[in-house]
């Protein structure tokens, strides 16, 4: 009876990767066998781990191992693994639809002007698709451990749309992988090319790779190779956890390998710590800094983290990033390897385990001790890991409380006394310039450089020569909500509240207010409902005017981000500083006009949002008013 076989078109994303992966990836083709290999891998990690549980899973098809073969005369190339399988139900689920948001993802990133690469496929757990970069039809045979031999299925398409489904009878478990070549290929069916390829990224993989050892080596003395026995298997990669290893028996193109088939990524980590944990509780940590943002962590965000993996004893058991890194530590990728957790652990286990927690508390200080040994001994390489995630760091200030003074100390800002946008100056730096008296680290927050150096609130503070920190980056305002204090100083928002001043100061400051009070009182009447209060500043030495804040009260720049998000900001009216040495102020102060006294009022308060970053509430109103007095209407 000949096998009924199934048509199935992919769904919609899934066929535009393909689209995209033969049409528009060019570059790096060889990533494919690392994609496959680390898939197979995959596929024999899972078997290894069930196993634990149904030992007669490991029934037949011997140890677990991956193939790489391939047939010149067919222009194929074959990865075979003796690893789990997969069902019907698991090949459709894998393969023809979406298994995780990670196609969706993936398409996003390569829209656009992004230039697309196939060495970001693997980042987004698309890697399979990566076999159409070099094939124009592929073929795959698998069947599910412990399930019949005639429980096995194959699957085939062209890529262009559509997939076939047959079932068949299979001997072993496993997968096959079979990749029908386009006519421009010829470098993958050879031997050497394949073999080096493996080595190049897959050589630390755990599991055996094996290859055909007469097809890989040319006969000696002019003889004629074999073609007609059995080929003969060799292991072509080191087939051992790295991390396993004495560190005095790794060297540092060893680690970089590892990282790379680890991570998904061509380019070389910024960093890395192997430690060893011995006690009541042993566990094994290698621990990588990337040197630039993963797209998969740029895409994927908070809401799905990978690139921490947890073995037992050698066994993998998941992608526990979530269970061992807090949020904010999230682009840091390696391996987890404790040798007495609970073997039948389940995620909710997992997530509750006091073992855990201890085997998470490592790692973070794993991760802290290495990022300020950068900033300490390698300030190129901590430049280049601040500019990639330093926001990110950030995050720790509000999550992780137990460790705040230790990220307060990496973070790096602007500065008033900097090198221009720069973010070079820590906070260690400001504390150790500040002079005798002083009492608080000054900071002021902004949407850009330019605004937050260019803020009237800072006139006082320059002409005083007091350092301020310039925060720009969305992120600051939150952060600050957590951080009060660094090393016994406060820190305080130049923009907030009412400035501390010396005696002379303040007697100078109430003498100003004495005699603007008639003035301050008409710029209220005039402006009516628009503001909160209105009141001399002891900030402004060149600047007509500017915002206050309450200590408490959120900055306008970021109320406006987060209606834009579409938040719910509660509506509040600024309080508005004049300087009255201006001559706007006197020009208000003699207009005896009432109409051109409240366009000249409703100005100053306008400019004041502006440099504050708030949006105002009526543009074309301003634009008529400016207008206006342009023309001296």
């Amino acid at each position: 009876m000949t096998a009924t076989v199934e048509t199935r078109k992919f769904e919609a994303e899934v066929a535009q990767v393909l689209h995209l992966v033969t049409h528009s990836l060019y570059s790096h083709k060889e990533i494919f066998l690392r994609e496959l290999i680390s898939n197979a891998s995959d596929a024999c990690d899972k078997l290894r781990f069930e196993a634990i549980a149904n030992p007669e899973l490991l029934v037949g098809a011997g140890e677990l191992h991956i193939d790489v073969s391939w047939d010149k005369a067919a222009r194929t190339v074959t990865i075979h693994d003796t690893g789990i399988g997969m069902s019907r139900e698991d090949v459709v689920a894998n393969i023809g639809t979406i298994a995780s948001s990670g196609t969706r993802r993936f398409l996003e990133a390569m829209s656009g002007e992004q230039k697309a690469d196939a060495r970001l496929i693997g980042q987004f757990g698309v890697g399979f698709y990566s076999a159409f970069v070099v094939a124009d039809r592929v073929t795959v045979l698998t069947r599910h451990a412990g399930a019949a031999p005639e429980a096995g299925v194959k699957w085939e398409s062209d890529g262009r749309g559509e997939y076939s489904l047959e079932d068949v009878t299979l001997p072993e478990r496993g997968t096959t992988v079979v990749l029908h070549l386009k006519a421009d290929e010829d470098e993958f069916l050879d031997g050497w090319k394949l073999r080096s390829l493996v080595r190049k990224y897959s050589d630390h993989v755990a599991f055996p790779i094996r290859m055909p050892k007469d097809a890989a080596v040319p006969a000696e003395d002019g003889a004629e190779a074999k073609t007609d026995a059995a080929p003969e298997w060799e292991t072509v990669n080191d087939a051992s956890a790295l991390w396993t290893k004495s560190k005095s028996d790794i060297s540092d193109e060893d680690y970089q390998s590892f990282y790379k088939s680890l991570g998904h990524d061509f380019n070389d980590a910024l960093a890395w710590t192997h430690n060893r944990v011995e006690g009541s509780q042993s566990f094994t940590t290698l621990l990588y800094l990337p040197s630039q943002p993963p797209f998969d962590l740029m895409m994927g965000g908070r809401d799905e983290r990978k690139g921490l993996k947890l073995y037992i004893k050698r066994v993998f058991i998941m992608d526990a990033a979530e269970e061992l890194l807090p949020n904010y530590l999230r682009f840091v990728r390696g391996v987890v390897d404790a040798d007495d957790l609970p073997l039948n652990v389940s995620r909710e286990i997992l997530q509750h385990n006091r073992q855990l927690d201890r085997i998470k508390g490592a790692c973070v200080k794993r991760v802290l001790d290495l990022i300020e040994k950068l900033a300490r001994d390698e300030p190129e390489k901590f430049a280049t890991f601040y500019k990639a995630f330093g926001n990110t760091l950030k995050e720790g200030i509000v999550e992780d409380p137990s460790n705040r003074e230790r990220i307060a100390k990496l973070l790096r800002f602007a500065s008033t006394k900097g090198d221009g946008a720069a973010q070079t100056v820590s906070l260690d730096d400001y504390v150790g310039r500040m002079p005798v008296g002083q009492d608080a680290i000054w900071y002021i927050t902004a949407d850009g450089y330019k605004a937050a150096a260019g803020s009237p609130q800072l006139e006082a503070f320059r002409a005083k020569d007091i350092e301020v920190l310039l925060m720009f980056d969305r992120i600051d305002e939150w952060m600050l909500g957590s951080l009060h204090e660094y090393a016994g100083k406060s820190l305080k928002n130049v923009a907030k509240g009412e400035l501390p001043l010396d005696a002379a100061d303040k007697a100078k400051q109430e003498e100003a207010a004495t005699a603007a009070a008639p003035l301050v009182e008409r710029i209220k009447r005039l402006l009516g409902e628009r503001v909160g209060d209105v009141r001399v500043s002891a900030r402004l030495t060149d600047s007509p005017s500017c915002l206050a804040l309450a200590d408490y009260e959120m900055a306008p720049h970021l109320a406006r981000l987060l209606r834009e998000a579409g938040q719910d900001v509660p509506e509040s009216k600024p309080t508005l500083e004049i300087n009255p040495q201006h001559a706007l102020l006197a020009r208000i102060e003699s207009e005896a006009d009432d109409a051109k006294a409240a366009d000249l009022a409703t100005l100053l308060l306008e400019q004041a949002e502006i440099s504050a970053g708030a949006q105002l509430p009526d543009p074309a109103a301003f634009v008529q008013r400016m207008n206006r007095v342009l023309l001296g209407g």
